[in-house]
C-alpha cells in the first residue's frame, strides 16, 4: 500500500490564507446583497472546525478497526495505481452523495450535519464549520471497502473531496462557464445547497461532482439570491450549542413522545416530521411555516 498524504491537513495554510483574501476583498469591495462576514460566526465556524479535527481523531479509532476488518474479511483488493485512484475517487464521491442526502433526510444523521447548515452567513470560514460527531458517516462507505478499497484510500478520497469543497462556501464567484456548472459542484450550485428558502431546501448534494443530483432529481439551479441558515436558526455562537442543539432538541422529542412509532419517527425520519395533530415538543415551527409542515424531503415539492 503506497503512502498517501493528509491532503486536508495540508490544505489548512491554504484555507486560512483564502478566508483572508475573502474577507479583504469584502472591506475592500462591499456587496451590500452578500452575506459577508461577522467576526462572531467567522471565530464560531474557526473553533467548530478545530474541535472537529480533534473528535474525528477520535472517531477514527473504532471506525478504522472496522473498515480493517471488514477489507481483511473481503477477497477483493483494488491495487492503487495511477489509473485506479481517480476511479476510487470517482466513487467516493458516488457514496458521499447519498452519505450528504442521507444527513439531510433522517433526523438522527441531520443532527451530525445541521452544525454545518448553521451558520446565516456564506463565506470560507463557512465551510469550516463542521460537525463533532462524524461517526454517522463511516457505514456509508463499507461497500467501497468490501469491493476491495483499502480504507487508507478512503481516507485520502475523502479528505480530496473536503478539500475541494473549500472554494464553493463562497458568493465572491458568480456562475462559472455552462460546462463547468453541468459537471462541477461550483459556488453557484451550492450557494443553493445552504439555502433555507422554499424551493432550494435539501437539494445539490454533490461533493465534487453535481451529476449525481442531475441523474437522481436532487439538482436544482441558483434563480433567486439565497437565504442562508436554517428554517428556524439557533441564534447562538455557542460552539457547544452549535454542535449539540439538535441532539438536544431529539432529546426533548423523545421524553414528549406517546409512544414507540412516534419515537422511531421522531429519530429516523425527517427533520421536520411529526405526527399529524402533534408538534415537536424540541422544535419550535419553522419561521414562516405553519406547525403542521413538515420541512420537505428530497423528491417532495417545497412550499
Amino acid at each position: 500500500m503506497p503512502h498517501l498524504p493528509d491532503v486536508l491537513l495540508w490544505s489548512i495554510p491554504a484555507f486560512v490564507l483564502l478566508a483572508v483574501i475573502e474577507m479583504v476583498s469584502y472591506r475592500l469591495h462591499p456587496d451590500e446583497d452578500a452575506a459577508g462576514y461577522e467576526a462572531k460566526d467567522a471565530a464560531t465556524s474557526v473553533g467548530m472546525g478545530l474541535g472537529s479535527l480533534v473528535f474525528d481523531a477520535l472517531w477514527k479509532i473504532p471506525i478504522v478497526a472496522i473498515y480493517a476488518a471488514v477489507y481483511e474479511l473481503t477477497p477483493l483488493r483494488i491495487p492503487v495505481l495511477w489509473w485506479t485512484l481517480p476511479l476510487m475517487q470517482l466513487a467516493q464521491d458516488f457514496f458521499y452523495y447519498w452519505s450528504h442526502r442521507g444527513h439531510h433526510v433522517i433526523r438522527v444523521l441531520w443532527a451530525c450535519h445541521v452544525v454545518h447548515h448553521s451558520s446565516e452567513k456564506f463565506n470560507l470560514s463557512t465551510a469550516l464549520r463542521q460537525p463533532w460527531t462524524t461517526w454517522t458517516v463511516w457505514p456509508f462507505y463499507v461497500p467501497m471497502i468490501a469491493l476491495g478499497v483499502h480504507p487508507a484510500v478512503i481516507a485520502f478520497t475523502s479528505g480530496a473531496n473536503l478539500v475541494y469543497q473549500f472554494w464553493v462556501h463562497t458568493e465572491r464567484i458568480g456562475k462559472l462557464p455552462r460546462p463547468f456548472e453541468f459537471v462541477l459542484n461550483t459556488p453557484s450550485h451550492h450557494r443553493v445547497h445552504h439555502a433555507s428558502q422554499g424551493g432550494y431546501l435539501d437539494r445539490n448534494f454533490g461533493g465534487i461532482l453535481i451529476i449525481w443530483d442531475r441523474m437522481f432529481g436532487s439538482f436544482v439551479a441558483e434563480t433567486e439570491r439565497p437565504v442562508y441558515g436554517l428554517t428556524k436558526n439557533i441564534k447562538t455562537f455557542n460552539p457547544l450549542r452549535v454542535a449539540t442543539h439538535e441532539y438536544a432538541a431529539i432529546a426533548r422529542d423523545l421524553r414528549a413522545a406517546e409512544s414507540w412509532r412516534e419515537r422511531a419517527g421522531r429519530v429516523f425520519r425527517g427533520p421536520g416530521w411529526q405526527p399529524a395533530g402533534r408538534p415537536a415538543a424540541g422544535q419550535a415551527p419553522a419561521a414562516g411555516r405553519p406547525e403542521t409542515e413538515a420541512r420537505p424531503s428530497v423528491g417532495e415539492p417545497a412550499a
